[in-house]
């Protein structure tokens, strides 16, 4: 029997698909002891949060060595953890820099290990692969083709579906959504989701804020910006001239849903606007050194993750020198100004939901965690 989990989900997607696991496994096990690393969604589901992932927020080559004192430190305490409260079942969630080397730790401390939402070994480093090969006792994918690579190193794999089916909902209609935020209901609305990294964030946000500015004006469009729930308001007031544009917390599918058209940074964001069907651009920037590390190490052609699950590119990439306020701005105006572009585009996303499995990744994650032990 499963008495103890100790789950680690280093972000704020990791939180949000790990609170549906917490939830199911509270659920068929309501005295079960979940402690670990996560968010606010996931403290409120039932979990007791031992370091928050505002604390591991770190991404990019040069943002991890910078931090890696503060990493070592984690990783000492959470392996004491291993020793003094004893889990059955450590379930990691992606955060594959840390997570794979803490999986050496949890194996070794007699944990099963269970990996919930693959690193992208397809798109890069394929051989964690075969790293993983004797340390992790089962991985639960959230992309069919995952499953096949694998297996063919002998890692008990299963496909569970994608947790987004599940967790995608909203509590505003547009006419709703207008009115809370002071929207104006006559016009169009462009959507910019620039990321919760704040790393990132500096380096993005400010070509996909002077972007919008000139598209907003020439089609006449309202401008929100998405802020991540691991952010404040006033992070964006201090650090950006955002006077003319409407900051939303909160309300981050709405956004993507009530949008027109999107400025997105890479990541699992523009999978989840694709889901709403909003027409988009996929745009990310990032160190040089980290920029030129990962195009020696990416095997794939697109970044973008809902061109990568489409398998072709059916929405366009702005990544590093291309990703400035003019190219933005000048592609986003001639999709907008093409009814058949805009139409093809929303026909190509409409038609990615069925890669994506059946709803109940959550339930099926948490049976296969009390199933193991």
């Amino acid at each position: 029997m499963v008495k103890r989990v100790m789950v680690i989900a280093g972000e704020a997607s990791g939180d949000l698909h790990g609170a549906g696991v917490v939830r199911e496994l509270k659920r068929n096990s309501p005295d079960i002891d979940i402690f670990g690393v996560g968010g606010d969604k996931m403290k409120r589901a039932g979990m007791e949060i031992v370091y928050h992932i505002n604390e591991l927020g770190f991404m990019g080559f040069v943002e991890v060595v910078k931090h890696l004192p503060v990493i070592r430190s984690v990783k000492k305490t959470l392996e004491s953890l291993l020793k003094y409260r004893r889990p059955d079942v450590v379930l990691l969630i992606d955060y594959p820099g840390f997570n794979l080397r803490f999986a050496v730790a949890a194996k070794r401390s007699g944990a099963k290990v269970v990996y919930y939402i693959s690193p992208q070994v397809w798109a890069w480093h394929r051989s964690r692969v075969k790293k993983m090969h004797g340390v992790v006792d089962q991985m639960l994918v959230i992309f069919p083709f995952e499953v096949e690579l694998y297996q063919m190193e002998g890692i008990d794999a299963e496909f569970v579906g994608h947790p987004l089916l599940e967790s995608m909902k909203t509590d505003l209609d547009r006419k709703g959504f207008f009115k809370r935020f002071g929207l104006d209901p006559k016009k169009k609305l462009l959507g910019v989701l620039p990321g919760s990294r704040v790393q990132e964030i500096e380096k993005i946000f400010p070509e996909m804020l002077e972007a919008a500015r000139v598209i907003a004006g020439e089609e006449d469009m309202e401008v929100v910006v998405a802020v991540a729930p691991t952010l404040e308001e006033q992070y964006f007031r201090t650090m950006y001239s955002v006077e003319d544009v409407h900051l939303v917390k909160d309300a981050t599918y709405e956004v993507m849903e009530h949008s027109d058209f999107a400025l997105v940074t890479s990541g699992t964001a523009t999978l989840e606007t694709a889901l709403f069907e909003t027409p988009m651009m996929v745009v990310y920037k990032t160190s040089w050194v980290t920029y030129l590390l990962g195009r020696l190490l990416i095997r794939v052609k697109n970044i973008g993750l809902v061109n990568i699950v489409a398998g072709r590119q059916i929405v366009p990439e702005f990544i590093q020198h291309k990703a400035t306020a003019s190219n933005l701005a000048n592609e986003a105006l001639a999709i907008l100004r093409s009814k058949e572009r805009l139409a093809s585009m929303k026909q190509e996303l409409a038609s990615l939901k069925g890669k994506l499995g059946e709803v109940g990744a959550s339930r099926r994650v948490a049976e296969r965690i009390l199933q193991i032990a």
